[in-house]
């Protein structure tokens, strides 16, 4: 693929690509047909290519179908979390510059925000037959115009930054970056037309969006999409389904950890459980894999990479608790505070390199000055690689505690936290 208007990948048109537990399942050709005929409904709509188009819908099938057919429209797809109150939502939206907002029906934030902005609204649900409507102001958008296809170098997808440290910044990520991750994901996992994914993660989020969604349906595989994460439905719906992968942060693992015994969970779940977006605590590690009979991989991912920068490996390859791995098709290194990139053992910045890593931050020269050297990216995270080019992370390096001129990072203190037994969980 070099698009997201050629993401789907299935050996057969009638494969299952998605299915709603207690609803839908859609086939690859009835989801292909779906985000044509939605991108052709928004190219009749009006919606230029080039653009912003805000997203504010839950998980689900329509919010697969919405935006995949944005991206495939030529417009730039900006999902954003439904749960943000209306001051975020005016935030982002004026950021990103959006020229329209996708939302459910009904009174939302995100409807005030637009409204406050003068950013039209469209309305998208799916009907009886599992059909995505669009509408505007009570009737459905019926014209229809063929829409242009993407090139590899538009941007495809406009997200932010967690804003943790600083003032969130706005990212645009092109279908060239989103195609060279979901290949790197599907390579390392070894993603086949056999493999069904769980999505517990939210879809407007890379993780749930690109580490899981976009790397299944390259690849061919099938998405099981609750609306949302239930720890007491996960196992249910896994078994029913047939999952052989699902990806999360730590504490939803230590979540489906806790209620192994009265969930009746099984010993020999999945082919893989991977872990990302937080740092795994070698203890939590190594009780998924004695519970749940998997290899549990974990990786190392940001908003600025399209998701995914290296991972532990499938057996026989090595996986070792406490590190993310090595590069998946992104290179590695560790830089000093003059650009200066430094031998295996050395403790310093983070840096990549890659076809997935962003060309820069949206009207935001100051950060990009600041985050590329020398055609590096530093990702603001502390860290060091070992001999193999294992990379160890030790850190934020604007969180790390500086006690007496030590210079201490909290994940250590979590995982020795996490290695009593008397802990549960350490935040």
């Amino acid at each position: 693929m070099t698009t997201l208007a050629n993401v789907l990948n299935s050996q057969s048109a009638t494969d299952l690509a998605i299915s709603v537990p207690g609803g839908a399942d859609v086939s690859y050709a009835e989801f292909g047909e779906e985000i044509e005929r939605v991108a052709e409904l928004l190219a009749g709509a009006g919606v230029p290519p080039g653009r912003a188009v805000s997203i504010a819908l839950a998980n689900g099938l329509e919010f697969m179908v919405v935006f995949l057919a944005v991206a495939r429209a030529g417009a730039i797809a900006a999902p954003l979390n439904p749960a943000y109150t209306a001051d975020e939502f005016k935030f982002y939206m004026e950021d990103a510059e959006a020229q329209l907002a996708i939302l459910p029906h009904g009174e939302h934030a995100a409807r005030e925000a637009a409204v406050q902005l003068g950013v039209p609204t469209i309305e998208a649900s799916l009907n009886d037959a599992g059909r995505t409507v669009l509408s505007r102001g009570g009737d459905a958008l019926i014209a229809r115009r063929d829409a242009p296809a993407p090139s590899p170098d538009d941007v495809a997808l406009f997200l932010h930054t967690s804003g943790t440290t600083s003032r969130p910044k706005g990212v645009p990520l092109t279908h060239g970056n989103l195609a060279a991750s979901i290949k790197n994901i599907g390579d390392t996992y070894r993603l086949t037309p056999d493999d069904k994914a769980m999505v517990v993660m939210p879809l407007f989020h890379v993780h749930g969006l690109i580490g899981v969604s976009l790397s299944t349906l390259s690849t061919g595989g099938s998405l099981v999409i609750p609306p949302r994460f239930s720890a007491s439905r996960f196992w249910g719906e896994q078994q029913e389904s047939g999952a052989t992968w699902y990806s999360a942060v730590p504490t939803i693992h230590q979540i489906l950890l806790a209620r192994a015994d009265d969930e009746d969970a099984p010993r020999e779940s999945f082919r893989l459980i991977r872990s990302c977006s937080s740092a795994l605590a070698p203890a939590v590690f190594e009780q998924l894999e004695a519970r749940f009979g998997a290899p549990v991989l974990e990786a190392y991912g940001m908003t600025e990479a399209s998701h995914q920068m290296s991972s532990n490996l499938l057996p026989p390859g090595d996986r070792m608790p406490g590190t993310v791995g090595k590069g998946t098709g992104v290179d590695i290194a560790i830089m000093d505070d003059d650009g200066n990139l430094l031998n295996a053992g050395e403790r310093a910045e983070v840096v990549i390199r890659g076809a997935n890593v962003t060309h820069g931050y949206h009207n935001n020269p100051d950060a990009n000055a600041e985050a590329f050297t020398n055609g590096w990216f530093r990702t603001g995270d502390q860290g060091l690689l070992d001999a193999d080019g294992t990379l160890t992370l030790t850190g934020r390096i604007k969180e790390l505690i500086n006690r007496g001129g030590e210079k201490i990072s909290p994940l250590e203190v979590d995982a020795a936290l996490l290695g009593h037994p008397a802990v549960a969980e350490a935040v």
